[in-house]
C-alpha cells in the first residue's frame, strides 16, 4: 500500500501575532526616517517628516525675545504620516501589554472583548488629548474670553503646542483606519466605527485648514471628556456589571456637552464672524469668511450634534426598555400571589406527607358483588 501525503492546513496566525508582525513592519519605516538624520543627503527629507514644518519668527518691541508662530502648508503631510506610524505602535504597545493581560483575568466573550479594547484604546487617547488640551487651553486668552474666537479673524499663526496638537490629533484618528483591519475588527462594528472616524477627521481637519483651530480646541477638550468618562464606565461595567454609575454622570455631561458646542457654533459663526471687518475669501491670506462657508461650518455642526443626541436618545430608550422588561420579569418569578396559592394548595391536599382527597372529588367505594 503506498503512503498518502497528507495535506498540511495553512499555520492559524493568532491575534498578538498579527498585532506584532504589523507594529514590527510599522516600527521599520519610522527607524528608516529617523535614521535618515545621520545623512546630510538625506537629512533635509527626514526632517520634514519629524519637525513641524512652516515656522515664522516675529518681534515685538515689548518683549525682548523673538516669538515663534506656525502656519500650515503641504508639507505638514509628510509629517502627519510619519505620527501616523508612531500611532500604530503605540496602538499595538497598549493593546499587547495592557489590555491583552487584563482581558486574560476578565474572561470575556468576543462581543465584550472587542468592544473591551476599543474603549481602552480610546480611554488611553482621550485621557490624554484632554489633559494636553486642558495645558494649552490654561496658557490661551480666549478660553476666558468667548470674543477672540472671531476677533483678529484669519487666526493664521499659531503656536507649536496648537499645531503639534492639531497634527496629532489628524494623524490618531487616520490611524485609526488601517487599524480596522489590523486589529480584524468584526464586519458588525466597521460601518460604527468608520462613521464616527470620518466625522473626527472632516471636523479636525476643517478647523486646521479653514484657520478655526481655537474654536475647534475650545469644543474638543469638553467632548473628550465626555467620551473619556463614557468609556472609562463602559470599562469598568465589563470587569462589573453593577458598576454602572459612571453612565448616568456621562448621560448628563453629554447633554451639557452638545449645548455647549451648539452656542459656541452659533456664536461664532452666527454673531461674531459675520460682524468682523475681514469678510472675504483668500486662500493665500487664509481668510474664509463668507457667508457660504460660514452657513456650510454651522449646519455640519448642527448636523452632527443633532445626529449625536438621537443616537444618544435611542441608546438610552434601549437602555430603558431593557430596565423595564428585567424589572418586570423579577415580579413575576418572585409574586407573592403565586407564593401563596402554591402553599394553600399544598396545604389543603395533603395532611402530613399523604395526599387527600376533598369530599366532592373523593372516588365512591365499591359495593361487593353477593354472589
Amino acid at each position: 500500500m503506498g503512503f498518502r501525503k497528507k495535506n498540511k492546513s495553512p499555520p492559524v496566525l493568532s491575534h498578538e501575532f498579527v498585532i506584532q508582525n504589523h507594529a514590527d513592519m510599522v516600527s521599520c519605516v519610522a527607524m528608516i526616517i529617523l535614521l535618515g538624520l545621520m545623512f546630510e543627503v538625506t537629512a533635509k527629507y527626514a526632517i520634514m517628516f519629524i519637525t513641524v514644518q512652516y515656522n515664522v519668527t516675529y518681534t515685538f518691541e515689548e518683549k525682548s525675545e523673538p516669538i515663534n508662530f506656525y502656519r500650515y502648508g503641504p508639507k505638514d503631510m509628510a509629517t502627519i504620516f510619519f505620527y501616523v506610524l508612531i500611532a500604530i505602535i503605540l496602538h499595538a504597545l497598549i493593546q499587547e501589554y495592557i489590555l491583552d493581560k487584563i482581558n486574560r483575568r476578565l474572561h470575556l466573550s468576543k462581543t465584550k472583548h472587542s468592544k473591551f479594547n476599543e474603549s481602552g484604546q480610546l480611554a488611553a487617547f482621550y485621557l490624554f488629548s484632554f489633559l494636553w488640551g486642558v495645558s494649552i487651553l490654561t496658557a490661551e486668552e480666549f478660553a476666558t474670553n468667548p470674543t477672540l474666537l472671531w476677533e483678529g479673524y484669519p487666526h493664521v499663526h499659531m503656536f507649536f503646542q496648537v499645531k503639534f496638537f492639531y497634527i496629532c490629533q489628524i494623524a490618531y484618528w487616520l490611524h485609526a483606519l488601517p487599524e480596522l483591519y489590523f486589529q480584524k475588527v468584526r464586519k458588525e462594528d466597521i460601518p460604527r466605527q468608520l462613521y464616527y472616524i470620518c466625522l473626527y477627521i472632516f471636523h479636525i481637519v476643517g478647523a486646521y485648514i479653514l484657520n478655526l483651530h481655537r474654536l475647534g480646541l475650545i469644543l474638543l477638550v469638553p467632548h473628550y471628556l465626555v467620551e473619556l468618562l463614557f468609556h472609562a464606565s463602559r470599562l469598568f461595567y465589563f470587569s462589573d456589571e453593577n458598576k454602572q454609575k459612571g453612565f448616568t454622570l456621562w448621560a448628563l455631561l453629554f447633554v451639557l456637552a452638545r449645548l455647549l458646542t451648539l452656542t459656541l457654533s452659533v456664536l461664532t459663526f452666527g454673531f461674531g464672524l459675520a460682524r468682523t471687518e475681514s469678510q472675504g475669501f483668500s486662500i493665500a491670506d487664509g481668510n474664509f469668511n463668507i457667508l457660504t462657508i460660514r452657513i456650510s461650518c454651522l449646519a455640519a455642526i448642527c448636523l452632527t450634534q443633532a445626529w449625536m443626541m438621537w443616537k444618544f436618545i435611542n441608546f438610552q430608550l434601549k437602555k430603558w426598555r431593557e430596565h423595564s422588561q428585567n424589572q418586570a420579569s423579577k415580579k413575576r418569578v418572585t409574586s407573592p400571589k403565586g407564593r401563596a396559592s402554591k402553599k394553600e394548595t399544598s396545604k389543603g391536599n395533603a395532611v402530613n406527607g399523604v395526599l387527600k382527597y376533598e369530599d366532592r372529588t373523593s372516588p365512591r367505594a365499591r359495593k361487593t358483588k353477593t354472589s
